[in-house]
């Protein structure tokens, strides 16, 4: 048995898992050490939290654990065990309130990441969390953790291990996405990483890209269709890139339009740009007489399309069918965007792919590499945004790290 002081962890990550792994450790009195390349802990953690710390979900449990379609199964227990309320009860009990918005997502009083990383890494370190940062993680030798450092190679030896290496975007913040050649050479089974949470790209006009570049899509429904019959809709807000569109409502969908462009090549994303309207009321207000007005006035006066959705119906349409209210009404509806690629992965908000899940217990421990714990977004899931991220990496972290507890016991 290894248990108490005699116990030492390593934690390779200090990112939200691998920072949810130390404090359940700390806690069971173990002593742990966390690891990271980067020179300070949670850089990742701080830029999602830029715009606005959205740090979970408010939902119903039962429709929570639905936003992992292709990986439920495997995270409803690690999530049963961290619920979305247990983290917003763990984050009071660092000191912070939060308040969940209008769409039901949850945030810090402060909106900001900062005050709830500072007041994290103070109870971690004084509950004993040793960090060692500009450590490099190379593999492994002679039954240590291989690290590059600033003052040369170190090897670590630890009782048992957690890998929180994170996925492949951000590679900047340190999530390179390098271990996935480590852990194949141990013949760990991985999924390749993907973007998820991202843009794609299409072929505007050079006189639409220089237009329309970084003007909002507000109040629209973006629908797409599979291969397999499978119909994808959600209404929100897209930003218009001089490569293509992103924004969260793509980054919704990004999931079945990336596998779609994998095996089609291509997709087409529908927009309708007045999901208030019936097409009938369009078609009523279209052939009302223009008289001396614009195309342009004419859509502006009668339907409030103005701006980058006029821009845009020019882009798509050729002006026969701008010109022809039948036709001009149905595109407001159902307007085709064809996408040709996902941006790259160091663009994307985060990755899919990694550790299988055939690969790892329930406790998340390696099968083949016994005491060699993952948690966190290099497992093999994705999720869209609005907090659902954050509360699968902390959970498995969490779950991790309680793993490493028994095994240590046992």
């Amino acid at each position: 048995m290894l248990d108490g002081p005699s116990a030492s962890v390593a934690i390779v990550g200090a990112g939200p898992a691998g920072l949810m792994a130390a404090e359940v450790l700390s806690r069971a009195g173990v002593k742990v050490s966390v690891y990271d390349a980067m020179p300070s802990a949670g850089r990742k953690f701080l830029m999602a939290g830029k715009g606005g710390m959205n740090i979970t979900h408010a939902e119903a449990f039962d429709t929570f654990v639905t936003r992992y379609p292709a990986r439920r199964a495997e995270l409803e227990p690690i999530l049963k065990a961290f619920t979305p309320d247990d983290l917003r009860a763990w984050i009071n009990q660092l000191g912070i309130d939060t308040f969940v918005g209008s769409s039901g997502r949850v945030f810090p009083t402060e909106m900001k990441a900062a005050p709830l990383l500072r007041a994290w890494l103070h109870r971690l370190r004084s509950g004993g969390v040793q960090f060692k940062m500009r450590h490099r993680w190379l593999g492994w030798a002679d039954g240590g953790l291989r690290f590059a450092t600033p003052d040369g190679e170190r090897l670590i030896h630890a009782d048992a291990t957690v890998l929180a290496l994170g996925g492949g975007s951000w590679p900047q913040l340190g999530s390179t996405g390098a271990w996935t050649e480590i852990l194949a050479e141990r013949g760990i089974g991985l999924s390749p990483l993907r973007p998820a949470n991202c843009g794609f790209e299409t072929r505007w006009s050079d006189v639409f890209r220089q237009r329309g570049a970084g003007q909002p899509l507000k109040s629209v429904v973006a629908s797409f269709r599979n291969e397999s019959g499978e119909t994808f809709s959600q209404q929100g807000e897209l930003t218009v890139a001089d490569y293509g569109l992103e924004g969260g409502l793509i980054y919704a969908l990004s999931a079945p339009l990336r596998d779609a462009i994998a095996s089609a090549g291509s997709a087409t994303l529908w927009l309708d740009l007045l999901p208030d309207r019936s097409p009938e009321n369009i078609v009523e207000r279209l052939a009302k007489p223009r008289g001396k007005d614009s195309l342009s006035n004419h859509l502006r006066k009668r339907l409030g399309i103005d701006g980058v959705k006029t821009l845009l119906l020019r882009e798509v349409l050729t002006a026969d069918k701008m010109n022809d209210p039948a036709q001009l009404a149905a595109a407001l509806k159902a307007l085709p965007i064809q996408l040709h690629r996902p941006r790259p992965i160091a663009e994307a908000i985060s990755t899919a792919g990694g550790v299988e899940f055939a690969e790892l217990d329930q406790s998340l421990m390696l099968r083949k590499l016994p005491g060699v714990f993952c948690a966190g977004e290099m497992l093999d899931w994705e999720a869209p945004t609005g907090g659902y991220l954050l509360t699968a990496c902390m959970a498995s972290g969490r779950m991790a790290g309680m793993g490493v507890d028994e095994w240590l016991k046992s």
